[in-house]
């Protein structure tokens, strides 16, 4: 189980890295300047040996969809950010709603098309997930997450698992949804 967040640091994220400290727990961190408030928690996720992704500068997604090099130079600020905070030069991303997102249509067409193909090509490597936890739409409720998660896991299966630990009730389920995939001989990375 690959349990990933995106768009943090935020007011949840220290009370997060405790939890998966206690389990020692890896995750991998899709980071966002959304609030330069939380940014120094970079070096703390980083220091305890996870995954620091890159996400987006802006999450706007009419200015980072609009063309490639708008795109890019979004992507570039937020790898220079997290650079400063951890001295990391992340290459591992992940597309504001995902590589396949119907969203940037609006913007540009076939821009994901592009987009996939030039960030590999510039050694850059983009994850999607296989579980949806719902946080980011209406579910607001960690018993309602937690039931999403393991509802989904798939056993003998790469699980990805999409969450956001700008949310405090996505931090409320993370406990329950590590004993269960521990206590079914799951393994987090």
């Amino acid at each position: 189980i690959y349990l990933t967040f995106d768009d943090g640091p935020g007011p949840h994220t220290a009370r997060l890295l405790d939890i998966l400290k206690n389990y020692n727990v890896k995750v991998t961190f899709f980071f966002s300047v959304y609030n330069n408030n939380y940014n120094e928690l970079l070096k703390r996720e980083a220091d305890e040996g996870h995954t620091v992704g890159l996400h987006c500068y802006t999450h706007n997604y009419g200015l980072l969809y609009s063309s490639v090099d708008s795109y890019m130079e979004d992507l570039l600020r937020v790898q220079e950010k997290v650079r400063e905070y951890t001295g990391i030069e992340s290459k591992i991303i992940r597309f504001p709603g995902g590589s396949s997102n119907t969203i940037s249509r609006k913007y540009k067409t076939m821009i994901m098309t592009d987009l996939t193909k030039k960030v590999e090509e510039i050694g850059f490597r983009y994850f999607d997930w296989t579980i949806i936890s719902g946080d980011a739409g209406d579910t607001k409720d960690s018993n309602q997450i937690v039931q999403n998660v393991i509802s989904r896991i798939k056993e003998n299966e790469v699980n990805v698992v999409l969450m956001h630990d700008i949310k405090s009730y996505t931090v409320d389920s993370i406990e329950r949804i590590i004993e269960y995939g521990l206590a079914n001989g799951y393994t987090f990375a």
